[in-house]
């Protein structure tokens, strides 16, 4: 029932928030962005697109390692290329991960490990997104700048807990609270934070975090946007933590917030709407590769990940 609604109320929103934008703003907007893309924007995305998913996949690799299972970083971007064109093209955004995960835990004989990696590689990803954005958001004039420094209290406040909770003994309790504290802070210590890779995370996080903002800030211009850089990057940012959102493959939040987002800097909601459009075909043709990887992966019956024997050695966790 819970996920019948959540997922009722993921179309509902999106939906609600497309209808908004077309009642307020026509869809002039809309074919707008359909319109301006060419082939240099398209090119300069699946250029972006592929820095970011080797990235993402070598920061897979890192943390898969890091928990003992095998995962060939020819493999990861391929399985990452698969569950880009999942998530933009079916509802929630996470799809593909999900997929990705229970494919290489099967592989690795163990799913529940194979969704730990995924999940820790995603949540490693948006905690560097986020640090960045903080920072940006308040050395640069943004609609939002004046909630920074409480926003950057939150971030250091939460950071400090998660350092913690890392230093934390294991628990010696049996109880299903004190076991998942143990494995989330054993995970977070041994994983994330150990010496040979959480330099890893951070770097190939923030090379993913540029080039998405480099994406969308080429989606801008190839919409018409003049504004200058330093007007353009805190905006980009915005709109990019608002695409963590639920969504109906990735339309809904991303329109509504660059809506908004565009209208506060005085660009114009639907400036900021055809801007969306562009990014979204934009990201959309970029990860065609990844229905390539799906196809002969259902042609040859294989799953993306090998199979294992068992846990690596220490030294496999390496990039």
């Amino acid at each position: 029932m819970n996920r019948t609604v959540w997922t009722w109320a993921r179309f509902v929103g999106s939906g609600a928030t497309i209808a908004v934008l077309l009642w307020r703003l026509g869809a002039n907007p809309f074919l707008d962005g359909v319109r301006t893309v060419d082939v240099r924007a398209l090119a300069a995305a699946t250029g972006l697109v592929l820095l970011t998913t080797v990235c993402s996949a070598w920061r897979w690799k890192v943390v898969a390692g890091g928990l003992g299972i095998e995962l060939s970083l020819f493999t990861a971007v391929a399985a990452y290329y698969r569950a880009l064109f999942l998530n933009v093209t079916l509802p929630g955004g996470v799809v593909g991960d999900v997929h990705r995960g229970v494919s290489h835990g099967r592989g690795a004989g163990d799913v529940g490990l194979g969704l730990r990696a995924v999940a820790w590689e995603r949540l490693a990803g948006q905690v560097v997104q986020v640090v960045l954005t903080v920072v940006v958001l308040l050395a640069l004039p943004s609609p939002v700048r004046s909630s920074m420094p409480l926003v950057a209290i939150g971030v250091v406040v939460a950071a400090a807990g998660v350092v913690l909770l890392a230093r934390a003994r294991p628990g010696s309790g049996r109880s299903a609270w004190a076991r998942l504290r143990s494995a989330v802070a054993g995970d977070i210590r041994d994983v994330l934070l150990s010496r040979r890779a959480w330099l890893g995370i951070v770097l190939a996080s923030a090379l993913v975090v540029l080039g998405h903002a480099v994406t969308f800030l080429i989606a801008a211009r190839t919409a018409g946007t003049t504004a200058p850089l330093s007007q353009m990057l805190p905006l980009a940012l915005l709109v990019l933590a608002a695409m963590v959102l639920p969504s109906v493959a990735g339309w809904g939040p991303r329109e509504g917030a660059t809506a908004w987002a565009f209208a506060a800097a005085g660009l114009g909601a639907q400036q900021g709407v055809a801007t969306a459009v562009v990014y979204g075909v934009m990201v959309l043709v970029a990860t065609l590769p990844g229905a390539v990887v799906l196809v002969v992966s259902w042609s040859r019956g294989a799953r993306p990940p090998e199979r294992t024997e068992g846990p690596l050695t220490e030294g496999a966790a390496h990039a």
